[in-house]
């Protein structure tokens, strides 16, 4: 993308941000599709399909297992994704899906959120949150990715907060 297109993007985004509430997940899709720019996929391995290209991927695009640095925009759309035998910042652990069709507010969205990511962190990490060292957050929709998008996905994601880590956290009873 050249810089005064990516420029053009970046505005559009912040006026999103501006309308959109202070939630991770969304928002800035609806402006890639006015602008008919392809949403980024990661790349994969075909038989695995795990990434095996550092690049931004749509935040839609990640699942289970893949493993991404930390995105700093309060609304995003685009992660950045690496090779889990990389240095990461975090890697998703669990995805699960909100139902109702009326946006339930940004407090009962982020209820929900940690909640649910809670619930599964022990079983994926082999060891309950309260002993553990690491943490987690929830990348989850914006009342604008409910309404406009159907977005009802809550991606969790765990982290070292003592810093990067290469490999899955999976089962690493820390």
């Amino acid at each position: 993308m050249n810089s005064s297109a990516r420029r053009a993007l970046t505005r559009i985004a912040v006026a999103v941000t501006a309308i959109a509430v202070a939630v991770p997940l969304t928002g800035c899709s609806i402006v890639r599709d006015v602008l008919g720019a392809p949403a980024p996929q990661p790349e994969r391995d075909e038989t695995t399909q795990e990434i095996v290209e550092e690049g931004d991927a749509d935040i839609f695009a990640i699942r289970v297992g893949d493993c991404l640095n930390e995105a700093t925009a309060e609304t995003v759309s685009e992660v950045p994704v690496v090779p889990c035998d990389t240095a990461h910042d975090e890697e998703v652990f669990y995805d699960f899906t909100l139902t109702g069709t009326e946006y339930p507010g940004d407090d009962a969205v982020q209820t929900q959120a940690d909640e649910g990511c809670y619930a599964q962190f022990g079983e994926f990490v082999g060891l309950a949150y309260e002993e553990s060292t690491l943490e987690f957050y929830a990348y989850r929709p914006t009342e604008e990715g409910w309404t406009q998008l159907d977005d009802r996905v809550v991606s969790c994601m765990i982290y070292d907060p003592a810093g990067q880590t290469t490999g899955t956290l999976e089962g690493a009873a820390r």
